[in-house]
């Protein structure tokens, strides 16, 4: 049976910077730096290990980041209620902020597939219900096309990720429950059917079900109370790995893949792992497919 001495090359924290309100949305650049964000106070930064964080820009309640397929920066900028991406001269536009031509909610976090399609959650909790243009919580999907299509409704959809072979989505359920789904999608991208892939209830009363990854093995990390929760792919709990602040997302880096960053409320941390992460695809395809 795994256990987290299978997992983690070390125990030990290193705490790369502090003095944050509340950060999330962590990915790794292939030349050697960290994109986060911090939420509270609205601002994008670039982190290269060793050194101060750099102010990249402000956002409008920037939260999750990805990479499309041309090495773009995707964020998710919540209280704007928009995806907008990163041109190469630093340009920033709106991506999508609309879906069927209502508005979308509070954007959350963004992942992108090796085809191009970006899938997002879209909470709508936070929103006043007569504002909720695009209905209650959902899972979208955005396709290079330009169009957008709802895969499913959600009570509170927060982070996701997919599987190694890309035919399961992973959604953090924050709220009124704690767990995980497992959407099965077809190759466009439309739900299959649906399941509970975990329960993430706690007596635990801080930390919810938030950001998450998958690493090679196809074992999924999810934060969560306590920390940051390890599950087989089959839904098993290998363990909690408990962090030193509240956690709300991670994401795996460094030029072998396997140094685990988390945004740890008012700090960020790294982490050492003996097996890599996934690489956002268009990492994985730019070093043709070797991760």
């Amino acid at each position: 049976m795994t256990t987290l001495s299978d997992i983690l090359e070390t125990s030990n924290f290193e705490k790369l910077a502090d003095g944050f309100v509340f950060t999330e949305g962590p990915v790794w650049h292939p030349d050697g730096f960290w994109f986060f964000v911090d939420v509270r106070d609205s601002k994008l930064f670039r982190l290269v290990p060793g050194r101060k964080p750099e102010l990249v820009r402000q956002t409008v309640g920037g939260n999750g980041t990805t990479f499309d397929m041309q090495g773009r920066l995707i964020n998710c900028e919540g209280d704007g209620r928009r995806l907008t991406i990163t041109a190469a001269d630093g340009t920033v536009s709106t991506l999508i902020d609309q879906h069927e031509g209502t508005r979308l909610n509070r954007v959350n976090d963004v992942i992108c597939r090796s085809d191009g399609t970006l899938f997002f959650t879209d909470p709508a909790l936070r929103i006043p219900v007569a504002e909720r243009g695009a209905g209650e919580g959902a899972v979208y999907r955005f396709t290079p096309d330009g169009s957008s299509h709802r895969v499913a409704w959600c009570e509170y959809p927060n982070g996701l990720a997919l599987s190694p072979d890309e035919s399961t989505l992973y959604v953090a359920n924050t709220r009124w429950a704690a767990y995980i789904h497992a959407i099965e999608i077809d190759t466009a991208g439309n739900m299959v059917r649906r399941r509970i892939f975990a329960d993430m209830s706690s007596d635990v009363t801080h930390g919810v079900p938030d950001g998450m990854k998958v690493d090679a093995a196809g074992r999924v990390f999810c934060t969560g109370p306590s920390g940051v929760w390890v599950f087989e792919p089959d839904g098993t709990r290998i363990g909690i790995i408990e962090t030193p602040e509240v956690t709300a997302n991670l994401a795996f880096g460094g030029p072998d893949l396997r140094t685990m960053f988390l945004t740890s409320s008012t700090s960020v941390h790294t982490l050492r792992v003996k097996v890599p992460g996934l690489p956002v695809p268009w990492y994985n395809a730019a070093r043709g497919g070797r991760g």
